[in-house]
């Protein structure tokens, strides 16, 4: 069975077949950095390998180097063969390598723009792109309006000028507030037609992500129960085993809330509230998820569930691991939080009265992202009370990564001559139901930009809706400093404060062991 939103189709015969775009030039600005050695290069030679890239393909590299198309293709050479998911082979790659092209210059050199403007327009007779662009700002935020200005000035985003599309993909963060994001917002939609857009968030573009939506609305089985009436509360977790590596300029004006809750676990949240759209449509997702998001209400009780920490010094995997103050570039008093945990709410029928625990973490026991649903209790009222000791609420648990696939528990009865009930799983794997790996989230989601198809890209409207969550809870966290209060403490290799399980024990409740 094919999901709704997998790759977009070449008829509406046969879903099953993937659509090749356009003749087109991807331009990416700050391709020399990580984000696009690890993830965008592999991304498109993984493309290439799979025949979803047209034979009028361009990858044109932009960054502050000084180097020729040469230079960029041992770099990009490189990165595809560490970071491919597909097989590497020689003839993908030199077919791909008459197609690199890199231009040098810093994002305020009006001729630097202007040259990349000209070589678009020479692509196109060159190459056969058609005038058709995306340009990928894989670069600071703090670069936007200079990059973005001299695309606008230079004519580059002008569809109509170019005779082709362009588009234009923007990387979180989006915005530090929700002023900044309203204006990071108005600076990009005077340049691009809202519709050209794709605010990427690669958390969308993973399989198991998609299919909560196919395992909701493909199935009766789930549909009936998702809602009030028998969900007592929602876990939704993002932890990672790693520090904050070489990012301490990033992190220390950013934190855990700003860097995921805000974007990557407030969206799983939408699509695991959401209801069932008219269609599995750009605008159709979009709007439900919306609604969501309007209908979510930061705690009432702040100091009480919304609970902030740092990792200390201790042990993982085995291995001694410094405090996140003791981090290179961090400061010894530092009250940047690298745990965040709240209790949220969405105010809809559906899910009065049902809390969602959202919780991210760095310096955790493990690198897992799972969305559990965890149903009320039953009343086991045949039973006798040391008959279901050991049985627990049913739970459906979606694990986003690392072993993509989905879990339920529920009660059965143990062997033997007692009536004793606990509970058991059954287990759902990708990677044993079926033969096809599932295609990185880079790799999807560049193929939707360059469709057109922005179905799993969040617009404009959503990001605000995030803020407006997360402001209060970073206004009252930049109290809590300005009163001497720094965040909670938690070893390394520890699953958070102890604050954040007082947060769930104060509702009669544990979070869920991954």
């Amino acid at each position: 069975m094919v999901h709704p939103l997998s790759n977009p189709l070449r008829s509406v015969g046969d879903r099953r077949l993937p659509r090749v775009p356009d003749p087109c030039a991807l331009v990416v600005f700050g391709v020399t950095g990580d984000l696009a050695k690890k993830k965008l290069i592999p991304a498109v030679y993984d493309l290439a390998n799979r025949g979803l890239l047209p034979a009028g393909f361009v990858l044109l590299g932009f960054a502050r180097r000084d180097w020729g198309d040469g230079d960029f293709e041992t770099l990009a050479r490189a990165a595809a063969q560490k970071g491919a998911r597909t097989e590497f082979r020689e003839s993908t790659w030199s077919r791909l390598a008459e197609s690199i092209k890199f231009l040098p210059g810093s994002f305020d050199d009006d001729h630097a723009f202007d040259t990349l403007a000209e070589t678009l327009r020479d692509l196109d007779n060159t190459q056969g792109t058609q005038g058709n662009a995306a340009f990928y700002l894989s670069i600071p935020p703090a670069a936007f309006p200079t990059v973005l200005k001299q695309m606008q000035r230079t004519g580059m985003a002008d569809d109509r000028e170019s005779g082709g599309w362009r588009r234009v993909v923007v990387e979180k963060p989006f915005g530090h507030d929700l002023p900044s994001s309203k204006e990071l917002n108005d600076l990009v939609d005077d340049v691009f037609t809202a519709r050209d857009v794709f605010r990427i968030d690669h958390y969308l573009g993973k399989e198991t992500v998609q299919n909560l939506l196919a395992l909701r609305f493909a199935n009766t089985l789930f549909e009936p129960i998702w809602n009030s009436h028998h969900v007592d509360s929602v876990q939704i977790t993002m932890a990672e085993d790693v520090g904050i590596g070489g990012r301490a300029g990033f992190y220390e004006g950013t934190g855990a809330a700003r860097d995921v809750l805000q974007n990557h676990l407030l969206q799983l949240l939408a699509l695991t509230a959401m209801e069932e759209p008219v269609g599995f449509d750009a605008e159709s997702l979009r709007t439900e998820k919306r609604k969501v998001l309007g209908a979510l209400k930061p705690p009432r009780d702040l100091a009480a569930y919304a609970v902030r920490g740092q990792y200390d010094q201790g042990w993982l995997a085995g291995e001694r691991v410094k405090a996140y103050r003791a981090e290179e570039g961090v400061s010894s008093e530092s009250r940047t939080e690298t745990y965040a945990a709240v209790r949220l709410e969405v105010e809809t029928r559906r899910w009065a009265g049902v809390p969602f625990y959202l919780r991210t973490g760095k310096r955790l026991p493990r690198r897992v992202t799972e969305i559990g649903v965890i149903f009320h209790r039953a009343p086991v009222l045949p039973f006798a009370k040391s008959d279901t000791e050991e049985l627990g609420a049913n739970q459906l648990v979606v694990r986003v990564q690392p072993d993509e696939g989905v879990t339920l528990r529920f009660g059965s009865k143990v062997p033997g001559t007692t009536m004793e009930v606990r509970d058991v799983a059954m287990d759902f794997q990708y990677g044993e139901a079926f033969t096809e790996a599932s295609p990185e989230a880079y790799e999807r989601l560049l193929l939707d930009v360059l469709l057109g198809d922005a179905s799993l890209f969040p617009r404009n409207e959503e990001v605000e809706e995030s803020w407006r969550v997360i402001d209060p809870i970073e206004h009252f966290w930049a109290e809590q400093n300005d009163a001497g209060n720094a965040p909670h403490l938690y070893r390394a290799g520890e699953w958070g404060p102890k604050a954040a399980v007082d947060m769930l024990a104060r509702d009669g409740r544990v979070w869920r062991r991954p």
